[in-house]
């Protein structure tokens, strides 16, 4: 008879703790606290970097409540499936928008520098750029960049909150493999 009223108290309690962390995790989605755009859109390009099938890529993600838009170039139908799926498996996406056409690779061209075997293209770079930008999330924080990424060439724009966050999506930019210069657009905009 105890140990029933035991198992019984400790069900009650589990469904209990479940029930309060179910209604937390809601609250903060709905209010929108939880999952901002920008942030969805560095953890989508951070997870983009170890991916084999999207080798040879250009990706931009842009997001706007929630809802994803995917544009630019796969290598192959598997690398645009894998992007797709990504997007859509990363916390805070309502929704994707699949706007990636299927570019096969040119022949590798001589002097393309590599990084572990990958070919440090445009679309590296950017979401290179964004996965560290995502590690030091703690000065970016609010912070609202895009990155645009042309022949090596890397364009800031956005807002910021402080000198600090401009000056330290700079110098992340910069010292990124393949960046050959960097324009930093961003705007200081106290929050």
């Amino acid at each position: 008879m105890i140990k029933k009223f035991v198992h019984q108290s400790l069900a009650v309690v589990g469904m209990m703790a479940a029930l309060s962390l179910g209604a937390s995790a809601q609250e903060k989605k709905e209010s929108g606290n939880v999952f901002k755009d920008g942030w969805i859109t560095m953890k989508i390009h951070s997870q983009y970097i170890p991916e084999d099938a999207l080798d040879g890529s250009n990706i931009d993600v842009d997001t706007t409540n929630g809802v994803v838009t995917l544009t630019g170039t796969v290598s192959t139908a598997a690398g645009r499936s894998r992007a797709v799926a990504i997007a859509k498996a990363t916390d805070g996406v309502k929704s994707v928008n699949d706007k990636l056409r299927v570019v096969p690779p040119a022949a590798a061209k001589p002097g393309v520098a590599q990084k572990t075997g990958r070919a440090v293209n445009d679309g590296w770079i950017k979401s290179k750029i964004y996965s560290q930008f995502l590690t030091d999330w703690k000065t970016l924080e609010d912070s609202d960049i895009d990155i645009d990424v042309s022949s090596g060439v890397v364009t800031l724009k956005g807002t910021v909150k402080t000198d600090a966050a401009k000056t330290r999506a700079e110098a992340i930019a910069k010292g990124t493999d393949g960046v050959k210069d960097v324009k930093n657009n961003l705007r200081v905009v106290a929050k």
